[in-house]
């Protein structure tokens, strides 16, 4: 996933290091990607909030009006 933070092996020189991942973790979260990814879940989210949107898969997971885009909206999935 492109911008996305992965953090590598911790070496000897740990506060040289933690310097490095801070300034990468900086740098990635203000990265703008062209898209947004969301991956087909077929369970729903353990503790939904509002605002999250997820895709779903509408055989294992039906929120309600089946396969697709949802958004969790005043304690309820609303299809988008």
């Amino acid at each position: 996933m492109p911008g996305a933070y992965i953090p590598g092996p911790l070496p000897h020189d740990v506060w040289g290091w933690l310097l490095r991942e801070l300034q990468s973790i900086s740098e990635a979260s203000q990265r703008v990607a062209p898209y947004l990814h969301l991956d087909v879940r077929n369970v729903a989210p353990e503790r939904p909030r509002d605002g999250m949107l997820v895709i779903a898969d509408g055989t294992n997971w039906n929120p309600g009006s089946g396969a697709g885009a949802y958004a969790h909206i005043g304690g309820s999935w609303v299809k988008l």
